[in-house]
């Protein structure tokens, strides 16, 4: 049912060398033709590892923006490159690249055109996930449910998937400068919601690492993940 040749994964990646080329070994390509990997200025070599791993495009900022900053620079050359679908994925290797048709088959079905990763319905797990980590993502759908209507149970996973025409729609502005960082992931999820696209969640894998995968500061990007819920509810930003 998926056509690779329609998908293109994107990979944000700051200083992962080391993980990186797992991730982008561990990507079928039954499911995604192309991998992109966009560099947010690391210091450590992950540009290098994404190339010799496979990564079919390697793009590099010049200097350190974000996270939100590096997923809008990959899915935007995913649609200047002709893709119709993009899937997001870690660079720190918490996902399960196995698990993109979890993700993609109800945007090749038509059902939706925007799935939405979760940890938390039945067939998701987060292996290792430390108490407060686990505290925080079982809170933030409730505010989230709370801001859009959506009966969320994981807005803060990372792994999604959607029809990159999305981007074609005025209402969703990813080239807003205060979403370079974490605020991002759920401006995207929030807008789709509220101008009437088709929301799903899929279950999927989110795995923490013994030695640590996630640079997220709880205070400081916790505020990040939450502000595009206020902005949005409250009409302050668009």
């Amino acid at each position: 049912m998926i056509d690779p040749a329609r998908v293109a994964v994107v990979v944000p990646a700051w200083n992962e060398a080391g993980k990186i080329g797992a991730v982008v070994r561990k990507v079928p390509r039954r499911y995604a033709s192309c991998v992109i990997v966009v560099d947010d200025a690391s210091s450590d070599g992950t540009a290098d590892e994404a190339r010799a791993a496979g990564a079919e495009r390697v793009l590099r900022h010049p200097a350190n923006r974000g996270v939100g900053a590096g997923i809008r620079t990959g899915l935007f050359e995913a649609k200047r490159a002709g893709f119709e679908f993009a899937a997001v994925l870690s660079g720190d290797d918490q996902h399960e690249p196995d698990e993109l048709p979890r993700v993609l088959e109800p945007l090749f079905e038509g059902s939706a055109d925007l799935v939405q990763g979760s940890r938390w319905l039945p067939g998701g797990a987060a292996p290792g996930i430390p108490p407060g980590r686990r505290w925080l993502t079982r809170a933030y759908p409730w505010l989230f449910r709370l801001a859009s209507g959506y009966p969320s149970t994981d807005g803060t996973n990372g792994f999604r998937a959607f029809r990159l025409a999305l981007l074609d729609d005025p209402r969703l502005r990813l080239d807003q400068s205060w979403l370079d960082r974490y605020e991002l992931e759920p401006y995207l999820l929030f807008q789709a919601v509220r101008c009437g696209y088709r929301v799903r969640e899929a279950p999927v894998t989110v795995r923490y690492h013994a030695r640590g995968t996630s640079k997220m500061r709880l205070l400081t990007d916790g505020w990040r993940i939450l502000r595009p819920l206020v902005y949005l509810r409250l009409g302050l930003r668009r």
